[in-house]
């Protein structure tokens, strides 16, 4: 009996981040494919900040490969340190282009929510960082 009412509260928190992450992945997805497809409004806004539109698809493929590796339960965690450092430079960007504070928070609440899915779903590293004593 015992067994059975710890694992209730572990499935629903292991579906609360599957939730969680789906909204950062859909959101990462959708960003990272039209950089990819080139398209004007991904084209225009890597220019608006300053960089050349012949990076707007390497921008878009370097997403898509950390998403990659973050979708795979096994490297997960390395797709979440990886899409830490792609976010942070998104971070960076905004703040040096001198963007409204909304453009300069958003990669960060992205990222939020790419590390507290991961950490919903994954058991190991809610030992590794345990939020109760």
């Amino acid at each position: 009996m015992l067994a059975a009412t710890r694992t209730v509260p572990a499935i629903k928190t292991i579906w609360a981040g599957r939730i969680i992450s789906a909204f950062a992945v859909l959101f990462l997805i959708f960003d990272s494919i039209i950089k990819v497809l080139n398209l004007a409004p991904a084209v225009e806004a890597t220019t608006q900040l300053g960089y050349p539109a012949s990076l707007v698809i390497g921008i878009g493929i370097l997403e898509l490969a950390c998403l990659a590796v973050y979708i795979i339960p096994r490297t997960a965690a390395l797709g979440a340190i990886l899409l830490t450092g792609y976010l942070g430079g998104a971070i960076a960007t905004q703040m040096r282009a001198g963007s409204p504070l909304f453009q300069v928070i958003f990669p960060l609440i992205v990222g939020a929510l790419v590390w507290g899915g991961l950490f919903l779903r994954e058991e190991r590293l809610r030992a590794l960082i345990p939020l109760r004593s």
